[in-house]
């Protein structure tokens, strides 16, 4: 067997693991999604009215919970990374990592375990937060070509978020630590077009919301399941996954590596 074939072979074994974890202790992943279904319910039942009536023609909650679903599920995407920090420092400090270095598999076999791992999880969640927004009244027109690119683009920043985060559970010394790590992920989707349009907010706000990369993010998923107008957000969304992914993957290979 080759190298690559080994490596697979290993990261399915990890994968697993991961996933076995997951199904014994499936309260993680229901407090990934139970953060964005409460802000959901709360943004579209407490103040859908309000913000709504700047939305849309109609305004009111109708048009809002179409405007703010799509930010709502990013965020389910953004939530995930905390708990993926939380176990890649648990395994270790609880020395399980260095038990795994004595064994004859491929050092990256543990950290793919993970990674992969931790986006079947958050896109489990991701699924959670949608049926919601589905239930309370969120209509998308896309097609099902639509659908699977909005998918492909959660996906993908799932994929970069998790390996952001798993450099910072690598880094930190503590769980608690390693959870606090990725919270600012978390709520950035509210600095940029989540919950509001970037032209009500004061300038400053409105610069940085409209150069931060979950705001071209958001704009994709709302032109893909809505219709918007998307122009060059996919390229930029694309461009920022991609990128925040080398830098995730290889930020967490050299914490792993001094970690030895």
């Amino acid at each position: 067997m080759s190298s690559l074939t080994y490596t697979l072979s290993d990261s399915a074994t990890m994968l697993r693991r991961n996933l076995k974890h997951a199904l014994r202790y499936p309260s993680m992943t229901l407090s990934v999604a139970a953060m964005p279904i409460l802000m959901l319910l709360l943004f579209v039942y407490a103040f859908g009215n309000a913000l709504g009536s700047g939305i849309g023609p109609a305004g009111g909650k109708g048009d809002y919970v179409d405007y703010v679903a799509p930010g709502i599920i990013l965020m389910a995407a953004t939530s995930g990374a905390v708990s993926v920090a939380v176990s890649v420092c648990v395994d270790m400090t609880e020395g399980i990592v260095n038990r795994f270095r004595t064994l004859s598999i491929s050092r990256a076999a543990v950290l793919n375990g993970h990674v992969w791992g931790g986006v079947v999880q958050t896109m489990v969640s991701i699924a959670l937060v949608t049926g919601v927004a589905l239930a309370i009244g969120f209509r998308p027109t896309a097609t099902p070509v639509e659908w699977l690119a909005a998918i492909g683009v959660l996906a993908l920043v799932v994929l970069a978020l998790t390996w952001l985060s798993a450099a910072m559970g690598l880094r930190a010394k503590t769980p608690e630590a390693a959870s606090n790590a990725p919270l600012p992920l978390t709520f950035l989707p509210f600095l940029g077009n989540a919950i509001v349009p970037t032209d009500s907010m004061p300038t400053g706000l409105r610069w940085f919301a409209e150069y931060q990369p979950f705001t071209p993010i958001i704009d994709t998923l709302r032109g893909l399941l809505l219709g918007t107008e998307i122009g060059d957000s996919a390229l930029i969304a694309v461009a920022w996954c991609v990128g925040l992914s080398v830098v995730g993957y290889f930020w967490a290979r050299a914490a792993y590596e001094r970690g030895q």
